[in-house]
């Protein structure tokens, strides 16, 4: 009776050993936890990659490193113009010869805007954003800014973004153009920065524009007939190569390097995150893209 009950403990143990080792083997109880997740190496200068819920900083590499920020900058321009009370997004800006001009003086990055044509608001928020064009920023500075000159209006525009960065906290941060080609006054931190997209998403327009991958415009031309732009291409590759990206923005130049503000969402979780000097095009959307799995690594 005794060596009987014995032997059925023997064989419950065998089992129980049996049972366990081929969970140990599929890993089920093995599961790293989120923190354990390795920690990746990106070759920008800086970065930054927080939970957009609540702010929570997920990597840091140089988080608070004043930088050139290129067009990156161009996210505070549109978020000043959806700040505007009362905006009317179909309201119609008339390109100006001296946007034109700015393009061709500074080789800047172009929306292709044409002399003369009549093009909305949301119009120029997208060719702002996705195909980064300057003339773009120009247009909006000058409609948007207060004065009696062009210059003058630019100036205050430029003010109001300084104004919005110190009410936002970006403690870092100083822009002295609309679209990043500025006269080296022009700074912000990859924690900035970051701050700033999380902000700016919370505008329904804002997000509409910058997830968008390709834009048609269709401007009013001097003699009142429709002129249908060639399609504005978002810079932005992750649109396109990472499964849940709702954004950001591209910047580049000889002082920034390569620039990328990026978004994702996936399983209801957002991350938020910049990476600022980086090496290439592709190199930037590579580093972005450790980041966005890194952060939706340690939310769990």
């Amino acid at each position: 009776m005794i060596t009987a009950i014995k032997g059925v403990r023997v064989r419950r143990a065998a089992a129980v050993a049996v049972t366990a080792g081929a969970v140990l083997a599929t890993g089920a109880l093995t599961a790293a936890p989120a923190q354990a997740v390795a920690t990746p190496t990106i070759a920008a200068k800086t970065g930054f990659v927080m939970n957009n819920a609540n702010g929570a900083a997920l990597y840091n590499k140089g988080m608070d490193t004043k930088l050139p920020t290129g067009s990156t900058t161009k996210i505070m321009t549109a978020n000043v113009v959806l700040s505007q009370a009362n905006l009317n997004l179909d309201a119609k800006v008339t390109i100006q010869k001296a946007y034109s001009d700015y393009i061709v003086a500074n080789t800047a990055s172009s929306a292709r805007l044409i002399v003369g044509d009549k093009v909305t608001v949301r119009q120029l928020l997208y060719g702002l954003m996705l195909p980064s064009g300057c003339d773009a920023a120009y247009a909006l500075a000058d409609k948007f800014g207060t004065g009696t000159t062009r210059a003058a209006r630019v100036k205050s525009f430029i003010a109001k973004m300084n104004s919005k960065a110190t009410a936002l906290g970006m403690t870092k941060t100083h822009f002295d153009s609309f679209d990043g080609i500025g006269s080296g006054a022009n700074y912000s931190t990859a924690k900035d920065l970051t701050k700033l997209a999380s902000n700016s998403l919370k505008n329904a327009n804002f997000r509409a524009v910058v997830k968008t991958k390709s834009y048609t415009a269709k401007t009013i031309t001097k003699t009142g007939s429709i002129r249908t732009m060639g399609a504005w291409t978002n810079t932005n590759t992750l649109l396109s190569s990472y499964s849940g990206t709702i954004g950001v923005k591209t910047g580049s130049g000889p002082e920034a390097k390569y620039c990328l503000v990026f978004a994702a969402t996936r399983n209801g979780k957002t991350v938020v995150g910049t990476v600022l000097a980086s090496t290439s095009v592709t190199v930037r959307a590579a580093d972005a893209t450790k980041l966005l799995n890194y952060g939706f690594a340690r939310l769990g």
